[in-house]
């Protein structure tokens, strides 16, 4: 958060390889910033940039503290083929990939929420994995990104938030996904679904069905 200054336009802020906007909320100037969870713990500057009406522009340091976590690590058996890859499933998720890395490059400079997020299966609490280092067969692998929520097939599944849907299909790893941009880099992503019941470019609302 930044305090409104007299004549302030836009407030961004330099974090790694990206300029993430704020938006102004009253007399505050908000955003989100994700974090990594390969980041050093300690004390990190978010570079702000301030522009106002007459075209100046202020830069000033914004130290952000990241905590030290540890994640324990999860070894799995699974088929071989998502293991070694056959050559024509080594080519789709590498496609998949390239495919989910454009969408996290752009960045909706507006939320399209203004409420708090929910879980997407109402009721559900303590989300599992989150950050878990994962060995497949004895190999590894990348750390868990999402938090697994415990429920039978045909459950439905809400989003958390009002979005706009940017990915609705089938992927080699994830299943049935869905890709909620919520603007400002934030996303939801809904994984192993048994349905879908959303396209790409649809706005959803906070709790309706994906």
């Amino acid at each position: 958060e930044v305090e409104h200054e007299p004549e302030l336009t836009s407030v961004l802020a330099v974090w790694g390889d990206r300029a993430v906007p704020f938006v102004r909320r009253g007399e505050r100037w908000v955003t989100a910033i994700g974090v990594d969870l390969d980041a050093r713990p300690g004390t990190h500057d978010a570079g702000l940039v301030l522009t106002f009406a007459d075209g100046r522009e202020e830069r000033r340091s914004q130290p952000l503290e990241v905590r030290a976590v540890e994640f324990p690590t999860t070894e799995l058996r699974v088929e071989p083929r998502y293991v070694e890859l056959a050559p024509e499933d080594q080519a789709r998720a590498e496609r998949e990939s390239r495919e989910i890395a454009a969408i996290y490059s752009q960045l909706t400079p507006e939320p399209y929420w203004r409420e708090p997020f929910v879980v997407p299966i109402p009721g559900t609490t303590g989300g599992r994995n989150f950050g878990h280092r994962r060995i497949f067969n004895g190999q590894p692998r990348a750390p868990h990104s999402g938090a697994d929520l415990r429920a039978a097939t045909g459950t439905p599944v809400h989003a958390s938030n009002r979005g706009r849907v940017v990915l609705a299909k089938e992927l080699f790893f994830s299943g049935n996904a869905v890709f909620v941009d919520h603007g400002l880099g934030v996303y939801s992503v809904y994984l192993h679904l048994s349905e879908i019941h959303v396209e790409p470019g649809e706005i959803v609302e906070r709790g309706q069905v994906v």
